[in-house]
């Protein structure tokens, strides 16, 4: 470094130093605008993350079904979750309904994975106990209020079918069976003996089902066979959830994924109204940051009128004087990018666990992009003060006036 940059350093240094009440305002508003920056910046581009989590809440985002009157098989299942992410993937969870009776009422069974249903249905509220294990149920409260069944009582279902010569290998009771004395038809009684583990209520059309596991269906049905529905959690925006079930249907055959609209739906849109909130109160920020910069700048240059007309006097040049007041403003931006920057991931990550409740993801590539915004703004703020120390004339500056 040569002298005369030495000099130049110094010389800003030793006057921000001598009016340091006056810069350590500019300097505060300057560390206010860097952490509002930094801080919301942080939280924009880690919002998306954090609203698919919490809507997560609020079930399965993405559906898989049969193309036709199929099923969904268990190799096809397997095989279209290999397409989600696994730090995306929530948990998905696989639906057969079958029909049956229960004190000779109709009633429809859901045989499920009961281990992982509550993550993709989390806003579930049980009183009781998830089934545990085979020969337990999760009856819905609707259902429960009509058959009279309370939590802890043992039901038995029952399946009637007729059976044909494909079912002559199972082996069915003599006790279960019996013949139709006017068509000749033996059918079959094949009952299920279920406990109740539990009552569900969630306020929407869960509550007319009884929950089972599937080994429990397959029982009943005699039969085994692949999935009506599987509902899918993943955390992830609109767009690559529609890349995905685009994949899913274009690449498997005989299924189809599809968005839960009335979950994505109200996701997006709270999205882009947070973003377009927190894009528009930076914006005011900053735009306060360079009025209280400007400001505090036109009053120095306002105190330091003699010692610019003197400069002038001796010969100073305008780039000599727009350079010293620029170097000094352009010190003040990046001392309050660099710590604005360390304050605003403080900031965000204060907002993030008290508002979604988990940590915010530190994005270091948004530490230079501060100190960058905080010298261009504090730049621009000095523009309009400068210009008025260009124009000082220095006859009428030393005269007094």
């Amino acid at each position: 470094m040569n002298k005369k940059r030495k000099m130049f350093i110094r010389m800003i240094v030793a006057s921000l130093v001598r009016r340091r009440s006056r810069m350590i305002v500019a300097l505060l508003a300057i560390i206010v605008g860097a952490t509002i920056l930094s801080g919301l910046g942080l939280i924009y581009f880690d919002v998306p993350r954090q609203m698919s989590s919490q809507f997560r809440s609020y079930g399965a985002n993405i559906i898989i079904a049969p193309e036709s009157d199929g099923d969904v098989s268990y190799e096809k299942l397997q095989k279209s979750i290999t397409y989600f992410p696994s730090n995306e993937l929530e948990g998905y969870t696989p639906y057969r309904y079958e029909n049956s009776k229960i004190h000779n009422m109709p009633v429809t069974l859901a045989g499920t994975d009961l281990g992982s249903v509550l993550k993709t249905s989390p806003y579930w509220h049980i009183d009781g106990e998830l089934p545990a294990k085979n020969g337990e149920a999760l009856i819905g409260a609707k259902l429960a209020e009509s058959l009279g069944i309370s939590k802890g009582e043992s039901v038995s279902t029952v399946n009637t079918f007729e059976i044909t010569g494909e079912m002559e290998s199972i082996d069915i009771p003599d006790y279960e069976k019996y013949t139709d004395p006017e068509t000749g038809e033996t059918h079959c009684d094949h009952t299920l003996d279920l406990t109740i583990s539990g009552i569900l209520e969630t306020g929407g059309s869960e509550e007319e089902y009884i929950y089972i596991s599937l080994e429990d269906v397959e029982y009943l049905t005699l039969s085994k066979r692949g999935y009506d529905i599987v509902e899918v959690s993943v955390a992830s925006i609109k767009d690559k959830l529609s890349e995905y079930t685009e994949k899913i249907s274009k690449d498997i055959d005989g299924i189809k994924a599809k968005l839960v609209k009335r979950v994505t739906a109200s996701e997006s849109s709270v999205l882009s109204k947070l973003q377009a909130l927190v894009f528009i109160v930076t914006a005011v920020v900053l735009v306060l940051t360079m009025i209280c910069v400007a400001t505090t700048m036109a009053a120095v240059i306002a105190e330091r009128r003699r010692e610019i007309g003197l400069r002038k006097a001796l010969g100073a040049f305008n780039s000599s004087i727009v350079g010293q007041f620029m170097g000094e403003g352009l010190l003040l931006g990046a001392v309050g990018g660099i710590l604005g920057s360390v304050l605003g991931f403080l900031f965000a990550q204060y907002v993030s666990q008290h508002v979604f409740s988990s940590p915010i993801t530190f994005r270091p590539l948004l530490i230079p992009i501060t100190i960058v915004a905080s010298v261009i703004v504090t730049g621009t703020a000095c523009l309009m003060p400068i210009k008025s120390a260009v124009e000082v004339d220095p006859a009428l500056v030393l005269k007094g006036e």
